[in-house]
């Protein structure tokens, strides 16, 4: 079994981070497009319940057991709201908000990512 690394964790949020991203800057430049829809991606939280540790095989008599690598899919979103007479559901100040918390989670990653490597090399220069 494959160890979870915090480091591979980190990573894959990087990622749906950037994806999220791209997502929310589509939608703000897109806001005036008519009959554009708003897109966003599936939660991070989400994309760790579909991915799962797999068995790998090391040498020739293993058994192998395949397990499929959860994607960052961007979605249609749920628009509750009143849709723009351009058929448009950009709502700007949600998109922001996006914006916001992709920054504040690129941050927190950022952080988190330095913290552990601060231990590790603490750890390895005794």
């Amino acid at each position: 079994m494959e160890p979870v690394t915090l480091f591979d964790l980190a990573s894959k949020q990087a990622e749906w981070l950037a994806v999220r991203q791209s997502s929310v800057a589509g939608n703000i430049a897109n806001a005036n497009t008519p009959g554009y829809t708003a897109t966003d991606v599936v939660p991070f939280e989400k994309v760790l319940d579909q991915t799962s540790v797999s068995l790998r095989a090391t040498q020739s008599g293993h058994l192998g057991f395949g397990a499929s690598e959860a994607g960052f899919a961007v979605r249609p979103q749920e628009f509750d709201g009143a849709v723009m007479p351009s058929k448009n559901t950009v709502v700007l100040e949600d998109e922001l908000l996006k914006a916001g918390e992709v920054r504040r989670a690129f941050e927190l990653n950022t952080a988190i990512v330095k913290a552990f490597h601060a231990m590790v090399m603490t750890a390895v220069k005794g």
